[in-house]
């Protein structure tokens, strides 16, 4: 059974650190250090202290694995967007129907400054990817112009002969 838990909630599909690491593709050492910067909420723990990862940590594990490799993200980049995320999260978890329209449009707008948070991060990195990419295609540009002369040296010289 989970510390602290009762046994309706001990049931759940938890996985120990090896078979989450297994899962999603990362280390048990990743895992850790993800706990350890906060890109992860403390895990569930059995009375014996083994870490167990709920299906949501799962799947923010596979987002923080994904926005790492897709995108290029460092791991701070990595925890201001999950935090985007869990704001957005806690804003649909207690939305009320029936709020006044004040509490909803304050609800919303701060969803919206998450959210032009979250672009502004991958517009940064876009702009990176972008310099990288006319930075290379540049030098692919000169390669080719380079092969174009010694190809015709080339030519030249086994005209001469």
């Amino acid at each position: 059974m989970l510390k602290d838990e009762s046994p309706v909630e001990a049931n759940q599909n938890y996985l120990r650190i090896g078979k989450a690491a297994e899962v999603t593709g990362v280390t048990k050492r990743a895992l850790r250090y993800y706990e350890e910067k906060g890109l992860l909420p403390p895990p569930s723990r059995l009375e014996g202290g083994f870490r167990l990862y709920s299906p949501e940590d799962i799947e923010r594990i596979i987002r923080i694995r994904e926005t790492q490799e897709l995108l290029g993200f460092s791991l701070v980049d990595i925890k201001e967007m999950l935090a985007a995320e869990d704001v957005k999260t806690e804003i649909r978890a207690n939305w009320i129907k029936n709020a006044d329209a004040a509490a909803k449009a304050t609800a919303v707008g701060t969803a919206r400054e998450v959210t032009l948070s979250q672009i502004a991060l991958i517009e940064q990195k876009l702009t990176k990817m972008e310099e990288m990419h006319t930075h290379l295609a540049e030098r692919l540009s000169r390669y080719d112009e380079l092969l174009r002369a010694y190809s015709e040296e080339l030519s030249k010289k086994a005209i001469r002969r």
